[in-house]
């Protein structure tokens, strides 16, 4: 009895423990003493040989100083597009690569952050596969670096369910509506040309879909340099390169993508106000180019 009591306890305070605690959006792996395409290089065979799926690379900015790198597993794509509202948005994570000081830093989105914020309540329906997950790509980026250091800002984990950055400010369940079809066909075949295009300054750094379940998402990098990443990302923070790209998901025959100043916010959320107020513009100008892609 005695041992099924500290059992519970201990339960208890892990859950607790698990939930309180404060994450960050991006791991720091390491810095690596070579130049950008060495990284890189490095960065992909190792994934690849992990049994990782690259599913795109380019440069924000278009600075040959930033690299992102986006790469997905097929455990995790075919668990999180089991969650109806925009689930699949969890399936893409980005390693950044940013050239400063003769040095490459080398950093990735944190899983457990991301996974918490885009699926909420539904987290706890797969836990022990994300909890696998994010061991599995530490120990796949341990061959490259050993820091494995949180940056990027905190937020409590049990908050990230229902992250804003300040009151009235949107919230995950605000997305933006960027354009309606006859069908999900007409959609994808919409947003593929229009890519191909370049419509709105943009370009597909990747695209994942899952035809049977009628969802796609695509990662469009926005190469605008009066609105795009060359004007707002030198301002609030280029060390957080894997931020991006900026997402379009088409569910059904609906695109929508996920508000500027709730997407932003999240991925900076050591934001100042007087920061944010810089790119003020910012998130209106994303959602133009959005709609462009999907008109």
């Amino acid at each position: 009895m005695k041992k099924v009591i500290l059992s519970l306890v201990a339960t208890l305070v892990i859950g607790y423990y698990s939930f309180s605690q404060e994450l960050s959006p991006y791991i720091k792996v390491g810095e690596l003493t070579e130049s950008i395409q060495s990284a890189y290089d490095k960065v992909i065979s190792t994934l690849e040989g992990d049994n990782f799926t690259i599913l795109g690379t380019y440069n924000p900015s278009n600075k040959s100083s930033l690299k992102v790198v986006v790469f997905t597993r097929s455990d995790i794509k075919n668990k999180v597009v089991q969650i109806a509202d925009r689930g699949a948005l969890a399936a893409a994570f980005k390693v950044g690569l940013v050239k400063l000081d003769g040095k490459v830093v080398v950093s990735y989105t944190n899983p457990d952050y991301i996974f918490r914020a885009y699926l909420r309540d539904n987290y706890v329906t797969f836990q022990s596969t994300f909890e696998k997950f994010s061991a599995d790509v530490k120990t796949t980026f341990s061959s490259i670096g050993k820091e494995f250091a949180p940056f990027g800002g905190t937020v409590k984990a049990d908050k990230l369910k229902k992250y804003h950055y300040k009151i009235a400010m949107p919230y995950f369940t605000d997305p933006v509506e960027l354009n309606e079809y006859a069908s999900f066909e007409e959609g994808l075949k919409t947003i593929e040309a229009n890519l191909k295009a370049k419509k709105g300054n943009s370009i597909e750094v990747y695209k994942l879909v899952y035809p049977n379940k009628k969802v796609a998402v695509f990662g469009v990098g926005l190469q605008s340099a009066e609105k795009g990443e060359a004007n707002f990302l030198h301002k609030i923070g280029e060390s957080h390169a894997a931020a991006l790209p900026y997402e379009i998901i088409l569910q059904g025959n609906e695109a929508t993508m996920l508000h500027g100043r709730y997407r932003i916010a999240l991925h900076w959320p050591d934001l100042t106000m007087g920061t944010f107020m810089k790119i003020m513009s910012t998130p209106g100008d994303i959602k133009d180019a959005l709609k462009a892609v999907c008109k």
